[in-house]
């Protein structure tokens, strides 16, 4: 489901995304992320005007794609969508990781909010888990130095055993390290990145599938395929079966696999049901984990006003009023609140409007200056802004 160079056909179709310039030298790099993370910033100050937008194929989710070069090698960047996870509940989602494990990119970039690491470690744990090399950037860290949020990046590296690299991504120079990054992981492939650890009935059902997943699926992270086969998750099995183009769940050895695995979560009480949500609180934990050994707060109550308004905002009890206050106050502005200073800006645009007359009137203008300047232009002028 992306940019391939053994398979140019299906996948580049399934991508959306224009391979035709595409180089047998070209590094090709997912640049993944939450939303409102500066992601966009750091592609378009990396490609500047060497892009291309458009959207998926069979759906309207925006791609973009361009290319930089650094030390004569030449790195095409995609662009894909902004997305807190990579379970696929939505169209940015399934997108983001489909290309993440079937666009053969030769490295993932996940960038990461500096003044909530602990929540975009999500992200990063599963697409881990997922590619071999991933580079995690960490931006806005000026945001974060203003907070008081101190992050050890060195540690944040070992812990996660992949590259990690901080940015501020409205200073350009700052991505010269993460370039430099994206080179050295390009070069040297690494293993000893972070596997999140489940619970153990989870581990002993995915030992029993891995070994009969590994042989068929190559090249992929069999790991990670197990535990969606056992989550039944069939978009990514779609997607699989036309990657492999056979329906990996006609394989007996994986059928056997599989039935001896759900027997094991059966036996721990572990549904399809509430299988998700166990993979996810690992995750979770794991996460706040990391987090709390990589970043320092110089004040512990940093985010206590943010979490006071949370509670008024998000509770039960206050939420729902608090909502439709919001909505009221915001038709009353737009059908009356908005008129008073509308009229202000009326009355003093407009009684410009007469003093630009006198002054056509006192040099003699002729009518048709007159009405071209101040009863076409500038009038005009005065009533979009006014009314806007």
């Amino acid at each position: 489901m992306g940019l391939t160079r053994n398979s140019v056909g299906k996948n580049a179709v399934s991508s959306g995304i224009n391979i035709k310039n595409q180089s047998q030298t070209d590094k090709v790099i997912a640049l993944a992320g939450n939303p409102n993370v500066g992601k966009s910033t750091i592609f378009n100050n990396l490609t500047g005007m060497n892009q291309h937008t458009g959207n998926w194929a069979g759906k309207t989710v925006a791609s973009a794609d361009g290319y930089c070069k650094y030390k004569n090698t030449s790195i095409h960047l995609v662009d894909i969508p902004g997305t807190y996870s990579l379970m696929a509940h939505s169209a940015e989602e399934e997108i983001a990781r489909n290309f993440i494990c079937f666009g053969n990119s030769d490295a993932v970039i996940v960038v990461c909010d500096a003044t909530c690491l602990e929540r975009n470690l999500n992200l990063v744990l599963q697409t881990i888990e997922i590619c071999d090399n991933v580079i995690v950037c960490v931006n806005l860290l000026d945001e974060a130095k203003r907070k008081g949020i101190e992050i050890n990046l060195t540690k944040l590296s070992e812990r996660l055993g992949v590259k990690v690299v901080g940015t501020t991504a409205r200073k350009k120079k700052s991505l010269d390290k993460l370039l430099e990054a994206v080179y050295e992981v390009c070069e040297s492939k690494s293993n000893s990145k972070i596997k999140v650890k489940y619970i153990r009935p989870i581990e002993e059902a995915v030992s029993v599938i891995e070994p009969e997943i590994r042989k068929i699926c190559k090249g992929l992270n069999s790991r990670w395929i197990s535990i969606k086969l056992l989550e039944q998750d069939n978009s990514l099995i779609d997607e699989l079966n036309n990657y492999l183009d056979f329906n990996i769940l006609e394989s007996e050895d994986v059928k056997n696999a599989l039935y001896e695995a759900r027997l094991i979560l059966k036996n721990e009480n572990i549904t399809c049901e509430n299988l998700e949500s166990k993979i996810v609180s690992c995750i979770v934990l794991t996460a706040e984990d990391i987090a709390l050994d990589c970043v320092r707060y110089e004040k512990s109550s940093y985010s206590a006003s943010d979490r006071r308004i949370d509670k008024i905002l998000t509770s039960r009890i206050t939420g729902f009023p608090v909502m439709l206050i919001m909505l009221g106050i915001v038709f009353w502005l737009t059908i009356i609140g908005a008129n008073y200073p509308s009229k202000l800006l009326a009355d003093g645009l407009f009684h410009i409007q007469d003093k630009l007359t006198e002054i056509f009137n006192y040099f003699n203008a002729p009518d048709w200056l007159h009405g071209i300047l101040v009863l076409g232009v500038y009038r005009v002028v005065a009533w979009i802004v006014s009314v806007m």
